[in-house]
């Protein structure tokens, strides 16, 4: 695992509004909004998820909720640097790893992009902040919070599981198409939109057109299919968190779609399961997206989330 400790905090400007630190021997972009001063939200984001994929009107009301809000590019996606040249195992040996318990060797783990994090914090000076992470992200963050609990206010796991056998499972249908070759006759894009909108949230269905307009905007700015099968291979490695989550104290929401069919809502019941103290919130009609008409409703529940925290400290 890399040292959380940053060793040097270099800040470089490049496309608007993204800046960068070296941190944690990772050149790491990220973006920020809100009153310097302010309590930080940090939003961790999911498998080969660019920093864009939060929404920019859900920054806007955490903002508004008196935060100081920072997204940033996981390791091998976006802006943030790429490990290129390491070489992830095939997905045949991850499941073989996972049945039978035969070790396999990964570029990297859960638990190295847990330490970016931490050591994002460090190279920005921020000593706590209030953790938000989705699918993947979720899953980082829940390691965040069990492996550095001094640095953690609160922690948001949203559509996100704790690695347990068999709870947040995909649909057969959904697991298939996330791994399985472009069809001949098929662009990327073409494949890429019929992907998402397989577990997108039925009750609040984007058209195809404004899919593959998010997604080419994401390809423009950066594109790295190995990073994909890099981080796949950190998910699929991973050991269950259960018992981890157990010792996580701080305030803690959970957020889960009744119809993810990517990470089902079991992996969100069992992470409260672990977390006695959470609070469970389900949402019906939701899938394994943020749904423009529920981003004021997440957004008032992590404030309500952080402010309990605040108050504990007060």
């Amino acid at each position: 695992m890399t040292d959380t400790k940053a060793t040097e905090s270099i800040k470089v400007v490049s496309e608007v509004g993204t800046a960068f630190v070296q941190s944690n021997g990772i050149r790491m972009a990220y973006q920020e909004f809100g009153d310097a001063d302010a309590p930080v939200i940090l939003l961790v984001a999911g498998l080969y998820n660019q920093l864009v994929r939060w929404p920019m009107e859900f920054c806007d009301l955490l903002v508004a909720g008196g935060f100081r809000v920072i997204r940033f590019d996981n390791r091998d996606i976006g802006l943030t640097d790429k490990m290129d040249g390491a070489v992830a195992p095939s997905l045949f040996r991850l499941a073989l790893s996972s049945l039978l318990g035969i070790p396999v060797k990964v570029p990297y783990s859960l638990n190295d992009m847990a330490a970016d994090t931490v050591g994002l914090l460090d190279a920005l000076d921020i000593k706590s902040a209030h953790i938000v992470g989705m699918s993947m992200g979720g899953m980082i963050s829940q390691l965040v919070a069990g492996l550095y609990p001094d640095r953690v206010l609160s922690l948001t796991s949203i559509m996100s599981k704790t690695g347990a056998f068999g709870k947040g499972m995909a649909s057969f249908a959904v697991a298939r198409q996330m791994v399985k070759p472009i069809p001949r006759g098929t662009s990327a894009l073409d494949n890429s939109v019929k992907t998402r909108q397989m577990f997108g949230s039925p009750a609040y269905l984007e058209s195809d057109d404004d899919v593959a307009v998010a997604i080419k905007a994401e390809f423009k700015r950066s594109n790295n299919p190995a990073g994909y099968l890099r981080q796949m291979a950190a998910i699929r490695s991973a050991p269950n968190r259960n018992k981890l989550l157990k010792s996580i104290a701080v305030p803690t929401l959970i957020i889960h779609g009744n119809q993810d069919l990517l990470v089902d809502v079991s992996g969100g019941v069992e992470t409260k399961k672990q977390i006695p103290h959470a609070r469970l919130v389900r949402f019906e009609g939701m899938g394994h997206t943020l749904p423009q008409p529920l981003l004021a409703e997440f957004s008032d529940l992590i404030k309500q989330t952080a402010d309990s925290a605040l108050n504990s400290l007060s």
